[in-house]
C-alpha cells in the first residue's frame, strides 16, 4: 500500500490514522536554528520569530 506524504497537515492523530508518510524535521530546523546563514537573514528571523510567538 503506498502512503501519501502529509503536506500541510497539522493534526498528527489523522496523519497517523490515514497511514499517511510524515517526516519529521525537528532536527534539521533546530539545526538551521543554530547555523550562521539563519543569522545573517534578518528578514527569516522576523517572521520565524512571529511564528514562535503565535504557537
Amino acid at each position: 500500500m503506498a502512503r501519501t506524504i502529509a503536506i500541510g497537515r497539522q493534526d498528527f492523530e489523522k496523519i497517523r490514522v490515514n497511514h499517511n508518510f510524515y517526516i519529521d524535521k525537528t532536527d534539521f530546523i533546530r539545526q538551521w536554528w543554530e547555523s550562521e546563514a539563519f543569522r545573517k537573514n534578518a528578514s527569516a528571523n522576523t517572521v520565524l520569530l512571529s511564528v514562535g510567538k503565535k504557537y
